[in-house]
């Protein structure tokens, strides 16, 4: 019987695998890059018009790196018996969203998906050990 939980948010994943009764944390860093768009600028003239900074190539890139973070995440799924995802923002949640949309076999096996505020990696540990009941 193979349980994993995963903690995740934008820069990492928080990877604990219990199987077998041995127990195994792997962190997997996202890549995605955080975007802090900056520029835009005013008209020469008096209350002229502003150029305003096209965020949506930005938000294009993000979306595309976030698929990659969760095709890396998939191998550690494969056999698992049983999921579960915490995480402190909505990352978790779309990373659900798109078990269910383009994996519904794993998806089948998230047990839970909630929000938990940042943790240590012993506050993961614990927090996995306890919802699947490990010893």
């Amino acid at each position: 019987m193979k349980n994993i939980g995963i903690w995740m948010d934008k820069q990492k994943a928080k990877i604990v695998t219990f199987k077998d009764g041995t127990e195994c944390m792997e962190t997997l860093n996202s890549e995605i890059e955080f975007f802090n768009p900056k520029g835009g600028s005013r008209s020469k003239t008096r209350w002229g018009p502003q150029d305003v900074v096209q965020d949506s190539k930005y938000l294009e890139r993000e979306k595309h790196q976030m698929k990659d973070y969760f095709k890396r995440i998939l191998p550690f799924l494969k056999d698992a018996n049983g999921i579960a995802l915490y995480g402190p923002a909505e990352i978790f949640e779309k990373f659900n969203t798109e078990l269910e949309e383009n994996h519904p076999e794993i998806a089948k096996k998230v047990k839970i998906a909630t929000k938990k505020d940042s943790m240590t990696d012993n506050q993961v540990k614990a927090l996995i050990r306890d919802f699947f009941k490990v010893d």
